[in-house]
């Protein structure tokens, strides 16, 4: 009888404290976060925006002609043809001083 009237005497003690427990994690904090929710993001991008109204009128870029267009992508086209040349970063052994 004695186990019994102990376990019956923590399960009211112990109920009631482990009860008020759980009932505070079910409060809610997020109305605070909420309200400002996104800020960051939204002043990372307006602070990367240069001129965000750089494309509302004012002069175009000016445009190439179409032989320096076309000798630019024949350029840059015979660039991939050969690889560029190897070059020896590390200089072992061998050197060049005064």
């Amino acid at each position: 009888m004695r186990f019994e009237s102990f376990f019956k005497h923590v399960a009211r003690r112990g109920l009631i404290p482990a009860l008020a427990c759980a009932l505070v994690g079910c409060t809610s904090t997020t109305p605070q976060y909420d309200a400002r929710f996104g800020e960051a993001v939204r002043h990372n991008l307006q602070a990367q925006a240069l001129a965000p109204t750089a494309g509302q009128g004012g002069p175009a870029a000016a445009a190439l002609d179409a032989s320096t267009a076309r000798a630019a992508v024949q350029r840059y086209r015979d660039s991939f043809k050969a690889p560029p040349p190897v070059v020896n970063v590390i200089n072992l052994g061998g050197g060049s001083g005064p």
